[in-house]
């Protein structure tokens, strides 16, 4: 799946079946549902998690929050738009 076609599938009801958990956050955030989105990534633990986790929280404001979860994940704070973060994850999870 390409990142066009993760795009295309925001025009359906549910997410893929064939993404991780991972890409179904981000499919539900892309949707307008910070909250289940949220939901799915709070209950796994580790980097990847950690980095759409941050993500999230800096989407919500929240950036005390996001700056520990960019720790949790090994990374820093970007200063470029949400659109590009939320793109530059999806690229490197699909």
């Amino acid at each position: 799946m390409t990142l066009e076609d993760f795009k295309k599938s925001l025009a359906h009801e549910i997410p893929p079946s064939s993404v991780s958990e991972y890409l179904k956050g981000l499919w539900f955030d892309a949707k307008g549902d910070w909250h289940n989105a949220h939901t799915i990534i709070q209950d796994i633990n580790d980097k990847t998690a950690a980095w759409i986790h941050a993500y999230l929280h800096r989407k919500e404001g929240d950036i005390w929050n996001a700056d520990y979860w960019y720790n949790n994940a090994g990374r820093k704070r970007p200063s470029y738009p949400l659109e590009r973060e939320w793109e530059e994850i999806v690229s490197e999870l699909l």
